[in-house]
């Protein structure tokens, strides 16, 4: 029996998407070791020196996705809890769907000795955009392919069909606490309550319904609990539209096979539209957002199936 361990990002954050990104990796992952022990620990938490003593014998260690890779690793905001010292005893770990955050120059002397130093040199490398690719292209690591994130992967050209074209008459939404723009995103809420019969927000980050109250007072707005379950049970149970900033509340929404519609804010949402496809409108042109709402429009995600099955296949997976 193998011993393996997951980098999950759902585990101690303060963002429900991690949760959506790390449950749907693992998903694809439980086929792969459906026979071997498997650990999760968590990115967000720095590992002492005890655990890495423990996890010494886990050969194989996979990151599971989201926002970790940045140019500058060290400070306040460390998306991926690692350090130089840690990387010589936790290495090697493969990438699963990771991304970059935010656009960045190109990363820094440290940034760059630690991600070559614990990023695997003899697996593949799977990201979530081109944008990773090349970034991590930069800095001398080629072993990377565009896989997407896993979270697109169970998103066929068969259960794309089946998402409506055209407006419901209900619309579920987000916002993005650590990312505001007051005037567009009240705009948004004014949009959907003049056009929609029943609003719901779901507060998918720990500040987002904080957020929400400052900028609306709307009794006709229906508070979801923050909690995934809560938003998977909408989502199984209306028929409905998703809309809303926060972006892989809109993908949760589309493996629901619910039409989307993802307001882009920063580089993660335009990355995977350029890559997949993904359905988008910028909060910069949030005028365009009624006209997007009223528009008959088909769900068409692009994976690239051979990317998908080549990074499985390192694993004994048959293409």
């Amino acid at each position: 029996m193998k011993k393996i361990l997951f980098f999950n990002p759902g585990i101690a954050t303060l963002n429900l998407g991690d949760q959506i990104i790390a449950e749907s990796a693992k998903y694809e992952l439980y086929s792969i070791f459906n026979n071997d022990f498997i650990l999760n620990v968590s990115t967000h938490s720095p590992l002492s020196f005890y655990q890495i003593y423990t996890y010494r014998g886990f050969k194989t260690k996979i990151v599971l996705g989201s926002n970790l890779l940045k140019s500058t690793v060290l400070g306040f905001k460390r998306q991926w809890d690692i350090t130089i010292l840690k990387s010589f005893f936790i290495k090697p770990v493969i990438l699963l769907g990771v991304g970059w955050w935010q656009y960045n120059n190109k990363p820094n002397f440290y940034t760059r000795i630690l991600l070559k130093n614990i990023l695997s040199k003899n697996k593949i490398h799977g990201v979530r955009d081109e944008f990773t690719k090349k970034m991590l292209n930069k800095i001398g690591i080629k072993n990377v392919i565009n896989t997407g994130c896993p979270t697109l992967w169970q998103l066929t050209t068969e259960k794309c069909k089946r998402i409506p074209k055209s407006k419901a008459d209900k619309v579920i939404f987000t916002l993005t606490d650590y990312n505001k723009n007051l005037a567009n995103d009240k705009k948004i809420i004014d949009i959907l309550v003049e056009n929609y019969s029943k609003v719901y927000f779901w507060p998918q980050g720990s500040g987002d319904l904080e957020y929400f109250h400052s900028i609306c007072s709307n009794e006709n707005v229906v508070i979801l609990k923050p909690s995934l379950e809560s938003f998977d049970d909408f989502l199984s149970n209306n028929d409905s539209d998703y809309v809303g900033t926060r972006l892989h509340a809109g993908i949760r929404a589309l493996q629901y096979e619910r039409r989307t519609i993802i307001i882009s804010i920063d580089n993660r949402a335009n990355e995977m539209n350029k890559s997949h496809n993904i359905p988008i409108i910028s909060r910069e042109n949030i005028e365009n957002l009624k006209s997007m709402i009223f528009c008959d429009f088909e769900t068409k995600i692009e994976l690239d199936e051979n990317s998908i099955k080549e990074w499985k296949s390192q694993f004994g997976v048959k293409k």
